[in-house]
């Protein structure tokens, strides 16, 4: 009961930092719908380098993560994640900048990585304040609201950005990716100099200071690494293909435009803003093993859709529209993800290594994205999307034995079963 009131105080006074964090997250992502969608584009046709060094640049940007989600989990665990969001702010700041500047594979590479590092800094201490900031009751609505603020942003960023785009001048390009510059500098400055709280009210008992250290904890604990493969696969499904293969499959097979195709990503956004709040609700009276399944089962209809967009790309009207279904679909799915994933993560971690499961988890997400452009763009580029469509396919099924299978490896508090026991109870 202590702990309880505890907790609740720590909550009353977060309200505001937990604003400013939703807010920073908002802010940075609005930059990030500027570009994104568009970085294939660019290297690929406005810088004409060709779609080969385009998958390189998404596969360094993800791979960076390498190079710095050891060093950050380390870092939010001993110094706070407000000094980690900093940097990976300033990094952010200067990757953006830089990569809208540069011109040549090489500059590209070492801008992406920059760019790729700060983003994947930022993660894990945004992650990390919302915890912070939240109870568990009050933890599932709280990461998805952050998703939605995050989509919103995206969402409006890439109908902006694909209206401002022109393949034919590159100064367009170049101010897009130096405003996401100054939104990272923003974040730092909405989310960065927020006052978070001090002490993690996190369930799972920390077990006393004597227990295993840092990444041996969580390669120890077996249902934190089952649902790394299951969160590594949904990434490399998903979100590994939205903003690459998917992309690539839209403008080079299907022959989306741009600005189309920035109404898609439009689409998926709004998709998720009308529906998250309404899939909270549900959610939180379901165990999240099943919402996380049930996400698995859309998403067979957006790759459904992408078939049919395949077979009718000769008829711009209907492929259109089963281009723009594909990524409504994926906002649905998404929608049903947001407050699930986080959350789970939050229980399991023990208390003194919250930072570090929030970095191995962002580690497994950046690993995926990084191998998804890889295969996405090498099997849409080839020609041979019929095999890529197959191939995704059959990882969403396997999305969705894995997510029912996690389900004995979390106790029913994790899998947020607790709330249906009660209700049987309530029946008998």
């Amino acid at each position: 009961m202590a702990g309880t009131v505890k907790q609740q105080g720590r909550r009353l006074g977060a309200g505001g930092p937990l604003r400013r964090v939703q807010i920073g997250n908002a802010l940075s992502a609005f930059g990030s719908g500027f570009t994104m969608p568009y970085m294939f584009v660019y290297v690929d046709q406005v810088r004409g380098l060709g779609s080969l060094a385009a998958g390189m640049v998404f596969t360094v940007f993800a791979l960076a993560a390498l190079a710095v989600l050891p060093f950050t989990g380390r870092g939010i665990d001993r110094y706070g994640p407000r000094p980690v969001l900093l940097a990976g702010a300033a990094m952010a700041a200067t990757g953006a900048f830089a990569f809208g500047h540069a011109t040549g594979t090489a500059a590209l590479m070492v801008s992406s990585f920059l760019f790729g590092a700060g983003v994947t800094t930022c993660q894990p201490a945004l992650a990390t304040m919302i915890v912070r900031c939240s109870t568990r009751a009050t933890r599932s609505r709280a990461f998805a609201l952050q998703f939605t603020l995050i989509n919103l942003g995206m969402g409006i960023g890439a109908l902006v950005g694909g209206q401002i785009v022109d393949v034919a001048e590159p100064a367009s390009l170049t101010r897009l990716f130096t405003i996401e510059a100054l939104t990272f500098l923003g974040l730092a400055l909405v989310t960065g100099t927020a006052r978070i709280p001090a002490a993690e009210p996190v369930l799972v008992p920390a077990g006393g200071h004597k227990g295993p250290q840092g990444l041996k904890a969580l390669v120890r604990d077996k249902a934190m690494l089952r649902l790394c493969v299951l969160a590594g696969l949904i990434f490399f499904t998903c979100y590994g293909q939205f903003e690459s293969g998917v992309a690539a499959f839209a403008t080079d097979t299907v022959g989306t435009a741009p600005s189309t195709l920035g109404l898609a990503i439009g689409a998926n956004a709004l998709t998720i803003v009308v529906l998250q709040m309404f899939v909270v609700k549900i959610t939180e009276r379901r165990r999240r093993t099943t919402a996380m399944a049930a996400a698995g089962v859309v998403w067979l209809g957006a790759w459904l859709m992408a078939l049919v967009a395949g077979l009718v790309r000769g008829e711009a009207v209907a492929a259109t529209v089963a281009i723009i279904a594909v990524y409504a679909l994926f906002g649905v799915g998404e929608s049903l993800l947001a407050p699930t994933l986080g959350p789970i993560v939050a229980d399991l971690a023990p208390a003194r290594l919250l930072g570090t499961y929030n970095s191995g988890y962002a580690l497994v997400k950046q690993i995926a994205i990084a191998v998804g452009p890889a295969v996405g763009v090498l099997l849409v580029g080839s020609g041979t999307w019929p095999l890529y469509l197959a191939a995704m396919t059959l990882c969403t099924l396997l999305i969705v034995v894995l997510a029912l299978r996690l389900r004995v490896e979390l106790t029913p508090a994790q899998d947020n079963a607790r709330i249906t026991a009660e209700k049987l109870q309530t029946a008998a």
